[in-house]
Formats: C-alpha cells, sequence, structure tokens
C-alpha cells in the first residue's frame, strides 16, 4: 500500500490550504462571494481529502473525496462547504459560530488492499465495500475514540450499513489508505 511521506507538505503550504477552506467557509455561511486567485502549484495537486469542520472542538461536519476528480482547489472548496452546511448528521454553522470554527485537512494517500492484521491503528483508514455499501473511517478515528483494530472494522462495516462483523466474512473488500493531517487548531500534527 502506498502511503504518504509523514509530511509531503511544507508549513507554508499546510497554512495556505487550511487558510483556503476557512475562507470558503466564511464566505458561504456569511453568504458572500469568495474568490481564490493563489497559484501556488498545491492546489493544483490531485488526491483524495476530507475537511473536518469542529466547533469549539465539538465535530460539526466532515466531508470528503477519496478518489478525486479536481484538483484540491476544487476539492478543498467543495469539502469544506459540504462539512460546514450540508453534513446531514449535523446543524449548519451559523455565522456568529465563525470565531471558534477550527478545519482539519486529512490528504489520503490512494486506497489499497489490506489484510485485518496488517492495519496499524492511527495510520490507517478504512474503506469496507459489498456491493453498493460503502463505509469509511479516518485514522483518527481509531485514536480518538481508543478502537480496537476489531473495533475499527466493526465500526466501519456499521458506517457501511453491514452487520458489524461481517468484516470477517471475506465478503467485504477492505481497503487502508494513509492520511497527512493538519489543522488549524494545534492538534493533529500527522
Amino acid at each position: 500500500m502506498q502511503s504518504l511521506p509523514k509530511s509531503s507538505l511544507s508549513a507554508e503550504e499546510r497554512r495556505k490550504l487550511l487558510q483556503f477552506a476557512r475562507q470558503a467557509v466564511t464566505s458561504a455561511v456569511a453568504l458572500s462571494s469568495f474568490l481564490s486567485t493563489s497559484d501556488d502549484p498545491i492546489f493544483s495537486r490531485v488526491c483524495g481529502v476530507f475537511v473536518t469542520v469542529h466547533i469549539t472542538g465539538k465535530l460539526r461536519g466532515c466531508i470528503g473525496v477519496v478518489e478525486a476528480a479536481e484538483t484540491l482547489r476544487e476539492s478543498i472548496a467543495h469539502c469544506a462547504l459540504g462539512a460546514a452546511l450540508h453534513d446531514s448528521r449535523f446543524p449548519p454553522v451559523r455565522p456568529e459560530e465563525l470565531d471558534r470554527l477550527e478545519i482539519e485537512i486529512s490528504l489520503l494517500s490512494p486506497p489499497a488492499p489490506i489484510q485485518p492484521d496488517d492495519i496499524v491503528l492511527g495510520e490507517h483508514g478504512l474503506i469496507i465495500v459489498k456491493e453498493r455499501h460503502r463505509g469509511l473511517l479516518l485514522p483518527q478515528v481509531a485514536t480518538e475514540h481508543q478502537l480496537t483494530r476489531e473495533d475499527f472494522l466493526a465500526e466501519t462495516c456499521r458506517k457501511a450499513g453491514l452487520p458489524r462483523d461481517d468484516w470477517k466474512s471475506g465478503s467485504v473488500q477492505i481497503l487502508g489508505f494513509t492520511c497527512e493531517v493538519f489543522s488549524d487548531h494545534g492538534d493533529a500534527a500527522n
């Protein structure tokens, strides 16, 4: 499985991506226009990305694309807006919450088949696929919720709408990926 280097982006590139995501969310929530004119090459990169939005440390949305067809500029804009305004698990971010907004970006390696025994908690994210069912959990979910390897697999099955122990059946495809995770609130530094 191909993994991302622990720090393939410079601190400045991370700052630019986070600033871009924040500007996209702030503009959408405040109903103002947003135009990014940066020609930094980082925005032309194509890879899977998830944007997670927290308000004062509490999850308020997480939206992403696994296999991107767009540049990071387009993917981050869509994912940031989706996480802030359209994640059906949470109410949309309100203008009065913007001063407490925290953004986290996860850049994904391409997913590849992985055996359950090869999963490293906190390093691998998981995708479970069976027919039309598909569930994904980012690597940080396992550590944030102190999951065992078996619990991580079971929770990914649950997210796919499958029985929790379906990962043992051999009828599902288990894919792993790694992430480069960074945030503007200082607690994610992979």
